[in-house]
C-alpha cells in the first residue's frame, strides 16, 4: 500500500505529540494512557477512506483518556465547492447533541433549588395545566382526546416520558408546532395546545422536551435561555465555538451540509432558516452549532463529575444524575430493537448503555452518549475513562457507517482495559 503524505503526518503527530489544538491542548502519546498510537492511526486511514469514497466531505474526530487528549484529526473539506480544508475548530450543526447541554443548564438550576425533579411543569408553565391526550397515539385528529392521567414533571421532560412527541411527527407538522420562524414562547404554547400522545410517565417517546426545558430555564433563572446558557455552561467550559447561529468570521468555519444524491454529495439544507443569522426560535433541543474541541470540554466535565480545570460547573450530586436511568419502570424498555432495546435515558438527558450486547458497535455498560441527525456523535465512558467526539455533516447521517466503524477502531486501540469505573 502506498503511504500518502497525510498518512505519514497522522502517524507522526500521534506518536511524537507534535500536534496542538486551537485551544493549545497537546496530543500526548496514546501509550501513556494504555492505548495504541498505531491502531489510532489506522482509524485515521479508515476515516480518510470514507472521504475518498464520497461518503463524507470532511470530518473532525477526537479521543481522550484519563483527561488526556490522545487523538485529534481534521480530514477532508469544510466545503467541497470552495475546496476549503476541514479545520480543527470547524462548526457543525449538532442537532440532538444540544439536548445534553440544555440538560446541564437544567441541572445547574436544580442544584440551586429552583425546582424539584417531580414538580409538575404546570407550576411554571400554566398553559400545560389542562392538556389532554389523544385517544389514538397514531392519529392526527386533535378532536379525539381524553382527559390526562397525571401531570408532566420536569423528570418526564429530561427522560422523554412526558407524552410530548417529535418535531418531525405528522401531528406536529400538521399543526405547525415547531418552526424556526416562531419564538420559544410560541412553540411552548403550541406544544401545550396540541394533545399529548400518551399519559405522562407511561411511555418513552423521543421528542421536543429539551426545547420546553429551555423555556423552563428562562422561568427559573429570569434570563433569556441563551444568556443563561452562555454565562453558566458555555463560558465556564470555554466553549467559545458553541452558539445558536454563526455570523462574521464564525460563519466562515461552518462546515457545509451534504446529502448523497445518485452517489454524489450535494449541498443540502435541512432548515429553511439559515444558520448564519439569528433564528426567531432559540431551541434547546436541536438549535446549536458546536465544535469538536468544545464538545470535548463539555464531555470531560461530565466524566469528571462536574469539574473542569479546577472549577465546579455542576455539583457532584447533580452531575451524578447524568448517569442514572430516570425512565419509569412501566416505560421500559425505551425501544424494541437495536441499541434502543439496550438503553435507558438519564435524568441528565443522556442515552445510557444498560445492555451493551444490544449494540452493533462496542460500548461499555454505563456509557452515556448521543448523536445528531446531521452526523455527529459523542461517548462518555466512565469505565474506560474515555471520551470520543466525532463530527461530520451529511444527511441522512450514516455516512457509510463512519461513526460506528470509528468506535470499533478506537475500542481496538485500547491496550489496557480498566476493570472498574473511574468515576
Amino acid at each position: 500500500m502506498t503511504i500518502k503524505p497525510w498518512m505519514k503526518f497522522s502517524l507522526v503527530s500521534l506518536m511524537f505529540c507534535q500536534m496542538y489544538l486551537s485551544s493549545a491542548q497537546e496530543v500526548v502519546p496514546a501509550e501513556s494512557v494504555g492505548m495504541s498510537s498505531s491502531a489510532l492511526a489506522m482509524a485515521t486511514t479508515r476515516l480518510q477512506k470514507h472521504i475518498d469514497d464520497g461518503e463524507l466531505a470532511g470530518v473532525v474526530a477526537a479521543v481522550a483518556r484519563d483527561g488526556k487528549l490522545v487523538y485529534f484529526e481534521s480530514l477532508g473539506k469544510l466545503s467541497l465547492e470552495s475546496g476549503k480544508p476541514m479545520q480543527d475548530d470547524a462548526l457543525f450543526r449538532i442537532y440532538s447533541m444540544a439536548r445534553e447541554i440544555t440538560s446541564a443548564a437544567v441541572l445547574k438550576l436544580y442544584e440551586e433549588g429552583k425546582f424539584q425533579l417531580d414538580d409538575p411543569i404546570k407550576m411554571y408553565l400554566p398553559e400545560f395545566a389542562n392538556q389532554r391526550v389523544l385517544l389514538d397515539s397514531s392519529s392526527t385528529d386533535i378532536t379525539q382526546t381524553k382527559a390526562r392521567t397525571g401531570d408532566i414533571t420536569v423528570a418526564n421532560l429530561l427522560t422523554h416520558t412526558s407524552g410530548l412527541g417529535s418535531r418531525s411527527s405528522a401531528l406536529y407538522r400538521e399543526n405547525n408546532v415547531r418552526d424556526k420562524n416562531i419564538s420559544l414562547d410560541q412553540m411552548t404554547s403550541n406544544a401545550a395546545r396540541i394533545p399529548l400522545f400518551q399519559d405522562p410517565g407511561t411511555e418513552f417517546r423521543y421528542g421536543i422536551h429539551a426545547t420546553i426545558l429551555g423555556k423552563l430555564v428562562e422561568v427559573w433563572s429570569g434570563q433569556p435561555f441563551e444568556e443563561y446558557l452562555q454565562e453558566n455552561i458555555l463560558d465556564p467550559l470555554e466553549m467559545s465555538s458553541t452558539m445558536f447561529w454563526a455570523e462574521g468570521n464564525d460563519a466562515d468555519r461552518l462546515a457545509e451540509l451534504y446529502r448523497p444524491t445518485d452517489g454524489v454529495l450535494q449541498p443540502y439544507k435541512i432548515e429553511s432558516v439559515p444558520w448564519t443569522s439569528r433564528p426567531a426560535l432559540i431551541e434547546g433541543g436541536v438549535g446549536l452549532l458546536s465544535s469538536v474541541p468544545d464538545f470535548l470540554n463539555f464531555s470531560q466535565m461530565v466524566l469528571d463529575n462536574g469539574q473542569f480545570k479546577g472549577r465546579t460547573i455542576l455539583s457532584e450530586e447533580a452531575a451524578a444524575l447524568m448517569y442514572v436511568n430516570g425512565v419509569p419502570e412501566q416505560a421500559m424498555p425505551i425501544g424494541d430493537r437495536g441499541y434502543w432495546l439496550g438503553s435507558g435515558w438519564t435524568l441528565g438527558g443522556f442515552n445510557l448503555v444498560m445492555h451493551p450486547q444490544e449494540y452493533d458497535f462496542p460500548v461499555s455498560e454505563g456509557t452515556i452518549w448521543w448523536d445528531g441527525s446531521a452526523a455527529t456523535r459523542f461517548f462518555i465512558d466512565p469505565k474506560e475513562s474515555t471520551v470520543i467526539v466525532i463530527m461530520a455533516q451529511v444527511s441522512p447521517s450514516s455516512g457509510g457507517g463512519f461513526r460506528e466503524i470509528f468506535s470499533e477502531m478506537v475500542d481496538k486501540a485500547i491496550i489496557e482495559r480498566r476493570q472498574v469505573s473511574q468515576r
